[in-house]
């Protein structure tokens, strides 16, 4: 059997150009892996793998179109579970984290934040191992970093990137407006934004958090 033909089988889906070539380069110029398919929407990558043999499938998890690189990802891995899967994100969305790993995802990338290459991922991945960032990328935001911020400050933030009004947060939360309100305010202090919708802006702009809307519905 050829060389080539011993090649790992990979296939890509990102709505970035740029992001996408710079995958197919990697790929193309290495000893290891073989390009299968290249797209713009992660349904393709699920079609894809099918109908086609697929060792290693590198799905980006937000999509402008369509459904998201991790619900595709799980459909992948419940349609065939040898299939190596890995997740890779620009934003600093760390709740994905958790999801992927009950979905038995093998493995997730942050772009810009993993201390690891994209190419060591992969190594590793197909050598059997789940490679998971061993902690989340943090970010200014404001006069503060993400860090900074409580776990329940991020689920309000994340709230208030779709538009949602204190009273549908406190309802959501079960907590009480004046809760609602405290919280916004502790964020506005730590950040040294004016008011929510500078908060909202900065926060969606930075992809700091995401909110499975956005993920799973995207309208931009």
């Amino acid at each position: 059997m050829s060389e080539e033909k011993n090649k790992y089988k990979v296939v890509i889906a990102d709505d970035e150009y740029v992001s996408r070539t710079l995958f197919e380069m990697l790929i193309k110029s290495s000893v290891t892996y073989e390009l299968s398919a290249s797209f713009s929407a992660a349904e393709q990558a699920v079609n894809y793998c099918r109908i086609n043999q697929v060792d290693l499938v590198i799905l980006d998890v937000m999509m402008k179109k369509g459904l998201d690189g991790l619900t595709c990802a799980e459909t992948i891995k419940r349609n065939n579970p040898k299939i190596k899967v890995i997740l890779a994100t620009s934003t600093g969305e760390y709740k994905w984290i958790e999801e992927a790993k009950q979905e038995n995802i093998d493995s997730f990338w942050f772009k810009e934040y993993h201390e690891s290459s994209l190419l060591d991922i992969m190594d590793r991945t197909m050598n059997g191992e789940s490679v998971y960032p061993s902690s989340e990328p943090d970010y200014e935001f404001g006069d503060t970093k993400k860090s900074e911020l409580t776990e329940r400050e991020l689920e309000v933030l994340r709230e208030l990137t779709t538009n949602r009004s204190n009273e549908e947060i406190a309802e959501k939360f079960n907590i009480s407006l004046n809760t609602v309100k405290r919280h916004i305010q502790n964020m506005l202090n730590k950040t040294g934004y004016k008011n929510r919708l500078e908060l909202a802006i900065n926060a969606k702009a930075l992809g700091l958090v995401v909110h499975d809307d956005d993920r799973k519905n995207p309208h931009y």
